[in-house]
């Protein structure tokens, strides 16, 4: 018979488990926000969360590995946030829109440290480069078909369509990078408002 996983304090092995890795995944999301990728290693990594290097290996493989794995979760939470604000929000194609864009904007600034590692440092390392890529590419998918969902047969025709949404997307993040960058005197207000009209001006014939 295997043997039952002890339980400590009422805590199942799982859920120190994922305890652990939760640790692991804020100290990362604290240092690669604040300081960078380059000076985020596993060691540091281990020391923000209070963990022996021991407890890195029972979640991760690499530093990389836990990067990618933070990476998704902040995109995870972009898009559901998004979602969240286009189901909730009610009126014309510009006020869901702009609550979208709101509050992709909002997941990205409102701590800063998630804006800094989805956005700014995922560029810096070719593996995460790769994820940043594809994550673009799916955001932009993502902005095509609420296109059409809000246009319907306005809606623009493929590639013009992918073109437009992918100016949309990666103009965005370039924004939200200069916003922390302090390389803009635009708001993060202004800057979603901006891209609210592109958005419904550029996303139909």
């Amino acid at each position: 018979m295997n043997a039952t996983p002890r339980r400590y304090r009422g805590v199942s092995a799982e859920e120190r488990r994922a305890s652990r890795r939760r640790q692991l995944l804020d100290a990362a999301l604290e240092l690669v926000g604040t300081r960078g990728v380059e000076r985020t290693t596993m060691t540091a990594i281990c020391a923000e969360a209070g963990l022996t290097e021991r407890y890195f290996y029972e979640s991760f493989t690499a530093r990389d590995q836990l990067l990618l794995a933070l990476v998704d979760e902040i995109a995870d939470q972009v898009r559901t946030s998004v979602l969240a604000a286009l189901s909730d929000t009610e009126g014309d194609a510009a006020a869901r829109a702009h609550a979208a864009l709101a509050a992709f904007a909002a997941l990205l600034t409102d701590d800063p440290r998630k804006g800094r590692v989805a956005i700014i440092e995922s560029a810096t390392v070719p593996t995460l480069r790769q994820r940043r890529h594809k994550l673009y590419r799916d955001f932009a998918a993502l902005v095509v078909t609420q296109a059409r969902t809000l246009f319907g047969d306005r809606a623009l025709p493929t590639p013009r369509d992918e073109i437009s949404a992918r100016l949309l997307v990666g103009g965005l993040g370039e924004l939200i990078t200069a916003w922390l960058q302090s390389e803009t005197s635009a708001s993060i207000d202004d800057i979603v408002d901006e891209a609210t009209r592109w958005f419904t001006v550029g996303m139909h014939a």
